[in-house]
């Protein structure tokens, strides 16, 4: 294994250990201040970008930061399913026995979601990832799960996460009303240069590296490849590694890195 070639305690790019030791980019700092602000004043909030940007993993990072008394999280990560199936896994999520008709699971879902704020103070947290698949008839019924005592008053947070088309989609004329009920909206940019640099160093001290083994020549050739994610900067990153292994080298230079993406492309 190469941690032990390059004296890591552990594999600082692995998803685990971004659970444990996650850098706050600015997209991470952005999306986190109105996640917090959506759950306080309650509704609809939207979170797009490219690819392996963060949407998830900020979004989990700040549910699981959630006192579980006060909250209840429901996440939806299969949203390519049917309107009726779609009603159910949020009927099952709340702890609601499925009804057989549409209007009853409707029904059971609504006054589930009033009863746990009006009598347990209990705010419901409904994520919906993977939106970009969702068929315009769940978007559509979205408004109306969401709309309470005829749209008076707010007793849960759905967030929907997507790939960048799914802002193109909700702006179309067709989802306007969907649209203006959006409280929050948020688009990740991904990694910026300085920032890469900035991940991988942190990864690297997480794990006990006391000497970052990845030349600037190989940061630049990494920026390159990257396009802006740090899911892909992870996957390169593990690539070189296991490649100056191989090679027996004490430096990460460019054309290892050139190597490696070369390695990872599929076509």
């Amino acid at each position: 294994m190469f941690t032990t070639y390059w004296e890591m305690q552990f594999n600082p790019f692995s998803k685990q250990a971004a659970g444990k030791h996650f850098f706050e980019s600015e997209d991470f700092k952005q999306a986190s201040a109105r996640l917090k602000f959506l759950c306080e004043i309650k509704g609809i909030g939207l979170l797009t970008g490219n690819a392996g940007t963060g949407k998830t993993f900020t979004i989990k990072n700040f549910t699981d930061s959630l006192n579980p008394s006060l909250f209840k999280v429901f996440y939806l990560p299969l949203s390519s399913v049917t309107v009726l199936e779609f009603y159910r896994a949020v009927a099952i999520g709340l702890g609601i026995v499925p009804a057989y008709k549409k209007i009853d699971l409707f029904n059971s879902i609504q006054e589930r979601i009033i009863s746990l704020s009006r009598d347990k103070r209990v705010t419901t947290i409904i994520i919906c990832d993977e939106g970009q698949y969702l068929s315009t008839k769940i978007l559509n019924d979205l408004k109306i799960i969401m709309s309470f005592n005829m749209d008076s008053e707010n007793h849960a947070v759905f967030i929907i996460s997507g790939q960048t088309a799914l802002a193109g989609t909700l702006s179309m004329s067709a989802h306007e009303a969907l649209a203006q009920r959006i409280v929050i909206n948020y688009t990740f940019n991904g990694l910026s240069k300085d920032e890469m640099a900035q991940y991988i160093g942190s990864r690297l001290k997480s794990c006990g590296v006391r000497e970052n083994m990845f030349a600037e020549n190989a940061l630049e050739a990494m920026w390159g490849c990257c396009a802006s994610s740090p899911r892909v900067v992870n996957s390169l990153a593990e690539k070189c590694l296991m490649l100056g292994l191989q090679k027996g080298v004490k430096f990460i230079d460019a054309e290892i890195v050139m190597m490696a993406s070369s390695e990872l492309a599929l076509v």
